[in-house]
């Protein structure tokens, strides 16, 4: 009997190590295909960009291989025109964004519980949402001059509707069940507000920050696009008047990495404070 069980242990000595690299060949072969699954088609068109100049398929005067728009971003951020120029956008897109956020969700807040409210001001906010913060950009000018308070109101404008709205929406989409049965165990309107109305309200309301934070960004670059002498925007102009089409191509990846960023942070945050929602399901 012992001969036996000193024999099995001897085998599964030599089996162990065998499927133990037999597992790990299955997970590795199961996260590259993933991998390839997921950024397979991105991975194949920025190689298919990279050879088509030496291939005569394109011409990289007017379209440059991406090595070359990645050495211009590097030379642009390591001490070019691009680094003064992030903060400076960075800084007009925050201001706009924290105030559309610290406006947008207590008035939401308060006019998805008040509903005679809402209704009554839901007809000029959808007014005002539909109508582009563009259009209205050479008003806000008249008003507010060239200067940063035009830019800044603009952004603010477009971004804060997303907010607002998608706040309204999550309070009225509260099951109600969930607010009678808080009542019944003697919960003040407070206390409702804080452990019922506001958490389940959450998930909502990321949707639209991630939104606004999308827009704050489109509607940054076309501010200093139209009326700016410095931002990212600006340099994206800029770069193109002065025929610098690497710099150019450079400061447009800057501005889509900004907003891949941005909703990085907002997705992780939602991730945090809504784990029971599960929101990367």
């Amino acid at each position: 009997m012992a001969l036996e069980t000193e024999q099995q242990a001897i085998f599964e000595s030599y089996r162990a190590p065998y499927f133990s690299q037999s597992r790990l060949v299955r997970e590795t072969g199961a996260l590259l295909r993933g991998f390839i699954s997921r950024y397979g088609m991105i991975i194949a068109f920025v190689a298919l960009w990279q050879i088509s100049p030496s291939l005569g398929w394109s011409n990289p005067a007017v379209l440059p291989p991406p090595d070359a728009i990645l050495r211009a971003l590097w030379n642009g951020v390591s001490g070019g025109p691009l680094l003064g120029d992030i903060a400076i956008s960075l800084q007009r897109a925050g201001i706009a964004f924290g105030a559309a956020v610290g406006v947008g969700i207590p008035l939401g807040l308060f006019m998805g519980q008040v509903r005679t409210i809402e209704r009554s001001l839901d007809p000029i906010l959808q007014l005002f949402r539909q109508t582009s913060a563009l259009a209205l950009y050479p008003v806000f000018i008249l008003l507010l001059g060239l200067g940063e308070a035009s830019k800044i109101f603009v952004i603010f404008w477009a971004t804060l509707f997303p907010t607002l709205l998608a706040t309204i929406g999550g309070v009225k989409q509260v099951d109600p069940k969930l607010v009678e049965m808080a009542r019944v165990y003697g919960a003040k309107p407070l206390t409702v507000f804080r452990r019922v109305v506001l958490p389940a309200s959450l998930p909502q309301i990321f949707v639209g920050l991630r939104l606004s934070a999308t827009t704050s960004l489109l509607l940054l670059i076309a501010a200093e696009m139209i009326g700016a002498n410095s931002g990212v925007g600006f340099q994206v102009m800029n770069a193109q008047y002065n025929f610098q089409i690497p710099l150019m191509f450079a400061a447009i990846l800057l501005l889509a990495l900004l907003g891949l960023s941005a909703n990085f942070l907002l997705e992780a945050l939602q991730a945090r404070l809504c784990r029971w929602s599960n929101p990367r399901d």
